[in-house]
């Protein structure tokens, strides 16, 4: 088929393969037939689906391609049309974003965050310890134990989130994660809630003032930095802080996380290799970043002029969909890109997207994963499957699929 054909034609968005977190050989066809096609969404909008690696990348660093308000997409007219809710950092355009990302960023760049690394250890080592007291037959189930908690910890002590007010703030990031599925009522429910725990736990911290250690609290932080009077926030920006973070900093850990390590746990050679070369990991943490999908269809973006890309003609107003999970296993873009190299390099992936909005978090998840393997391997060396990887049960509930069950023996 070439570029040009069957303009008009609708297809579904790739359907994930069953026990898998993607649909890498859905999209492996569109790659070749159709890189830029029109797709049905799982919320019943159309979009133009982006599979190659070159166009992917591009269109993230697209001036003409911009991220709609959650809140606000798909537009809707008329006096029903609801005020939109506060812009992640995702969302922001502009000097505005331009202002928040120059001031956030540093937060999150390797060396600031060297002061986690003791932290994220003790927390993995206090997690499995628990796992292993717990399993006297010397068997368990990673997900609860170690998967899941994990990444809500680290996010709770970097960002400055009280561990204890999860079961407020969960049940709506976890709505947000499977919007496709909620009514523009029910995402901005969801959306609002988690903007009015953001401003109330700001409320309590501006009661509590300043407190010692609080180099480790970047609500904290940022919130000092709002009150400057040349500081590059404002309040608002420091409630959309903990709001981005709730929504791209825990769940999608969590299910590359157990990705990751069912990847690992079902190549038990290059499992060994890692255990008795732990300097490899760094390197395993990013291939493990391009093979494992972190994110399929679900970045949308919006085209604020007509252009033309492979032959189709995107109007002004239309969405625009690049997969990440497809441009890492574009054979264009990577030697053999179906097969798992722990050693790859270069490694250029866009997990965490490119240009102005490449994910502000990516070092501290790269951070985390990379500590999770190493721990893991230290404390229990001799770490396997305890069932057969194909028989395992899958949490379906949002995009972001993950094995619903990690069954290890040791």
């Amino acid at each position: 088929m070439s570029d040009t054909e069957a303009v008009d034609a609708v297809i579904k968005v790739p359907a994930p393969e069953p026990g898998s977190a993607g649909s890498p050989c859905a999209y492996a066809r569109l790659r070749t037939e159709q890189p830029v096609v029109r797709a049905e969404l799982p919320n019943g909008e159309t979009g133009w689906i982006l599979s190659r690696y070159e166009d992917v990348r591009a269109a993230f660093a697209d001036p003409r391609l911009v991220r709609p308000l959650l809140s606000a997409w798909p537009p809707r007219e008329g006096a029903d049309a609801p005020p939109p809710c506060l812009p992640t950092f995702l969302e922001m355009t502009g000097e505005h974003h331009e202002r928040v990302r120059r001031t956030v960023l540093p937060l999150f760049g390797r060396r600031r965050l060297e002061f986690m690394v003791p932290r994220v250890r003790a927390i993995a080592g206090e997690l499995l310890d628990a796992m292993v007291a717990g399993a006297p037959d010397g068997t368990a189930d990673l997900v609860p134990a170690y998967v899941e908690p994990l990444p809500l910890r680290v996010l709770c002590e970097t960002v400055g989130l009280p561990y204890e007010d999860r079961d407020v703030y969960l049940p709506h990031t976890l709505a947000l994660l499977g919007a496709s599925g909620l009514t523009m009522e029910e995402v901005l429910a969801a959306l609002y809630a988690l903007q009015d725990y953001a401003s109330d736990l700001i409320a309590r911290k501006e009661r509590e003032g300043a407190r010692e250690g609080q180099d480790g609290d970047y609500v904290r932080l940022l919130l000092a930095e709002s009150r400057r009077r040349d500081g590059g926030l404002t309040r608002d920006d420091v409630v959309s802080f903990v709001v981005t973070m709730l929504m791209a900093g825990y769940k999608t850990n969590i299910q590359h996380t157990g990705n990751a390590l069912l990847v690992l746990l079902g190549h038990p050679e290059e499992l060994r290799r890692l255990r008795e070369e732990p300097a490899r990991i760094g390197a395993a943490v990013e291939e493990l970043l391009r093979y494992v999908p972190l994110m399929n269809a679900i970045n949308i973006l919006v085209a604020r002029e007509d252009l033309t890309l492979h032959g189709q003609r995107i109007r002004a107003g239309d969405a625009v969909v690049p997969v990440p999970a497809s441009a890492n296993r574009d054979p264009a873009a990577f030697t053999d890109p179906d097969r798992l190299d722990l050693t790859r390099s270069p490694n250029a992936h866009v997990a965490f997207g490119h240009g102005p909005h490449a994910c502000t978090g990516g070092h501290l998840t790269r951070l985390q994963l990379a500590t999770a393997i190493e721990v893991l391997l230290e404390r229990l060396p001799g770490i396997e499957l305890a069932e057969p990887a194909a028989s395992l049960p899958w949490d379906e509930t949002t995009p972001l699929r993950a094995p619903a069950r990690l069954p290890v023996r040791w």
